[in-house]
């Protein structure tokens, strides 16, 4: 079993936590003049960008948030849309000074973590914020998608600045992996390499914060459940350690082994639109 459940209040601290140590990793880079225009592993972006994508992300969650307590309706996009337009929103703030930019990004970052922090156990689970691409859900994703963003693209950067065999925090990984699980994969199921395709596989994440799941994707769906066998009637098995998992889940490249069927192999390697 995983040190804390991060989907759950328990496991608040040990989030928000994250979220502090990456954000100070993060911001320690792009502070550094010298980096502002590196390429990051993202190919659209260099480092700049990656402060304009986080001011766009978390100004939109602040001001969803507000809306949510007003009960205010608001609209949603659909993943389909979401790399495009992320992308967008984040060079269109290329024209802010760097300083303006990074002083205007912790600002932001200063707001949302008080908000995570005050957050009680019944708004953890019960109070819903309508995210600009997924719908309402619960305030829980949004200290995991800071998670997401700062550790994941944090990473990007330091691949941009030659670290290319860098692993994700072992900690930082962890409390990401029931989100690629329940929330990244499902979500991003691509509905023409899913035509026909009904199958099982098994998933197993090494180390404290892993497990193993039997994935099912059938009629389009991708539905992964605990599995305490050996993945018996499986027609292949990746085995991953937990920043391999997230890291591929994000499509940086794809890690982990698999053993089984060469042919399910690769039609689950390919299974997944990117955002």
């Amino acid at each position: 079993m995983p040190p804390v459940n991060s989907m759950d209040y328990s496991g608040k601290d040990t989030v928000l936590d994250v979220v502090r140590r990456e954000s100070e990793d993060f911001f320690e880079l792009v502070d550094d003049p010298n980096n502002w225009n590196v390429q990051t592993r993202c190919t659209e972006w260099e480092v700049r960008d990656m402060v304009g994508h986080m001011i766009d992300v978390t100004e939109g969650y602040l001001m969803r948030w507000e809306k949510a307590r007003n009960k205010e309706p608001i609209d949603t996009a659909g993943l389909l849309v979401m790399g495009e337009s992320l992308n967008e929103h984040a060079q269109a703030y290329r024209s802010l000074p760097r300083e303006e930019a990074i002083n205007r990004l912790k600002a932001d970052y200063s707001k949302m973590m008080d908000i995570f922090q005050n957050l009680t156990p019944e708004e953890w689970s019960n109070f819903l914020v309508t995210h600009p691409y997924m719908g309402a859900l619960p305030t829980f994703f949004y200290p995991a998608f800071h998670v997401m963003d700062y550790g994941v693209h944090t990473w990007d950067i330091r691949w941009g600045l030659g670290e290319k065999d860098r692993k994700l925090d072992e900690r930082t990984a962890g409390v990401l992996v029931p989100y690629m699980l329940y929330a990244l994969l499902p979500s991003t199921v691509d509905a023409q390499s899913a035509q026909g395709l009904d199958v099982e596989y098994g998933i197993e994440v090494k180390g404290e914060w892993g497990g193993k799941w039997r994935v099912t994707v059938k009629d389009g769906k991708f539905e992964a459940k605990p599995e305490t066998g050996n993945f018996e009637g499986c027609k292949a098995v990746f085995t991953f350690d937990a920043s391999d998992f997230v890291l591929t889940a994000f499509q940086r490249f794809d890690g982990g082994t698999a053993t089984g069927d060469p042919e399910t192999i690769d039609k689950v390697r390919k299974l997944f639109f990117r955002i």
